[in-house]
């Protein structure tokens, strides 16, 4: 495990460094970097103009016996990319940081050599992604490696990481942690106590929460139903902040926190069920951004809803045919136990509009592996009822690193995929081939389309899960998303 720190000069980064990593440009570190300790410089050079890399960029590693740095690695960003990627790459800085294996050394350097300081956000990311948190190996148990970072500027100029974007990368690491934590030691309940340690100690936040039956008495149907059969009880955590001078809209952060989904009664088979820790990824997003925005102090007032179940199977298990009333009001028939997150979600979404007044909704989840199909691994799929709102959320993306790209919001295509014969709609789709993540998007809209909100949805299920490990994806871009809203 990693302890990452930001020295205010390079010198102090130098002390002790038994491994050097340097990122940037290949044509930059061909050129050299000047700030660089005695001897790296040339090492730099010479590995970068020897490496071969594409658009995937690469990493070069070379040992200096005796050197003032014993381990010497270059990871060379591509000059250019796509339209629709970061210009900071985070993609390739994960790759290099993760595969350079900092940790073996107890005190390492990560040096970004960044052409504009706007993509200096993006690049962190990067780094978290490369650094995890959760190690339950042997090698893991050893002592803690301490990880120095600096940032230098066009000129090796140093630049200043705000503290906001240190509190930013932690929260993207730890979101990575909740996500690689075994269900059984992160189920609803230890979730929302963890939540809690966190959340306590901050300024001008409040907290509530409803767990058990008590979600069914306040018209909570989906949490409850979906998780009334697991050992650890559903619930809502809501967390609200609230500034002295509050300005702007009231923005609620919904995430899907299902701790593990069987797939309930529609069992999921073997090979699907497997990694199903990470269908509470949408929550530790959401749960991530909320702490860097509260700790940041923003100007508006910010609600956190963490919608928390495990999708487990017993004798209390809700079941194909059932009837749930949700929050909404509305009732869903049961015909997909395992298109359980969006029950969750209606619910949080509802309560942030009609019982918080909250008036800008974003909600992320794991919700849909056609999300995959339909933008890919690294980029989100983001639907909203806003047009505006939903060019945010991409321009939040493109500064953050954490990638979305837009689906279709088409109310008069998709709700029909939803109809009952005896209920106000079913949960799950009649035609799977008809654009499945704007559908299951479509089903969350219909529980608050008779409110005035504004609302964004992020489905996260590839970008969040990748290597059969968590990402932290979504924490840097609802934070950069709220922080537009100001």
């Amino acid at each position: 495990m990693a302890r990452l720190t930001f020295p205010t000069s390079p010198r102090s980064a130098w002390r002790g460094c038994g491994h050097l990593l340097v990122i940037g440009r290949g044509d930059r570190l061909e050129r050299g970097v000047s700030s660089l300790p005695d001897g790296a410089e040339d090492i730099v050079s010479q590995l970068a103009a020897e490496a071969k890399f594409g658009r995937g960029g690469a990493v070069a590693t070379s040992l200096v016996p005796g050197g003032a740095v014993p381990r010497v690695t270059v990871g060379l960003l591509p000059s250019t990319s796509s339209r629709y990627n970061a210009r900071g790459r985070p993609d390739v800085i994960a790759r290099a940081v993760s595969g350079a294996r900092l940790t073996r050394s107890d005190r390492a350097t990560v040096v970004f050599c960044v052409e504009d300081p706007a993509d200096l956000p993006a690049m962190l990311t990067g780094l978290a992604r490369g650094l995890p948190l959760f190690d339950r190996t042997s090698q893991g148990r050893s002592a803690e490696a301490k990880i120095s970072i600096l940032a230098l500027g066009p000129e090796d100029e140093l630049l200043k990481i705000e503290s906001s974007e240190r509190t930013r990368i932690g929260a993207v690491r730890d979101a990575a942690r909740l996500v690689d934590t075994p269900p059984t030691e992160l189920d609803p309940e230890a979730f929302a106590k963890e939540a809690r340690k966190a959340l306590e100690p901050l300024k001008r936040v409040s907290l509530k929460e409803i767990s058990g039956p008590a979600l069914a008495r306040n018209g909570l149907g989906g949490i409850f139903g979906v998780g009334k059969a697991a050992v650890s009880p559903p619930r809502l955590l809501i967390a609200t902040y609230r500034p002295t001078r509050p300005r702007g809209p009231h923005v609620a952060l919904v995430g899907k926190g299902v701790t593990f989904d069987t797939g309930g009664l529609h069992l999921k088979g073997r090979g699907s069920m497997e990694g199903m820790k990470c269908d509470m990824g949408g929550a530790a997003a959401v749960f991530g951004a909320f702490r860097v925005l509260a700790d940041s102090g923003v100007p508006m007032q910010v609600s956190l809803l963490l919608c928390l179940a495990e999708n487990a199977i017993g004798p209390a298990s809700y079941k194909p045919d059932d009837i749930l009333t949700l929050h909404s009001g509305k009732t869903v028939e049961i015909n997909n136990t395992d298109a359980e997150g969006r029950l969750l979600l209606a619910d949080g979404l509802s309560w942030a509009a009609r019982s918080l007044g909250a008036t800008v909704l974003f909600d992320a989840a794991t919700l849909t592996g056609a999300q995959l199909v339909a933008t890919g691994a690294n980029h989100a799929a983001v639907v909203s009822n806003d047009a505006d709102l939903e060019e945010l959320l991409v321009e939040a993306g493109q500064a953050s690193g954490d990638l979305v790209h837009p689906l279709p919001f088409a109310p008069e295509f998709y709700q029909a995929e939803f109809k009952s014969p005896v209920a106000d709609m079913r949960n799950s789709v009649k035609n799977r081939a008809n654009a499945q993540s704007s559908c299951a998007a479509q089903f969350l809209w219909s529980h608050i389309d008779d409110t005035d909100v504004r609302w964004g949805h992020v489905d996260l299920a590839g970008p969040a899960w990748q290597g059969d490990r968590g990402t932290g994806y979504g924490v840097s871009l609802l934070t950069e998303a709220v922080r537009r809203l100001a």
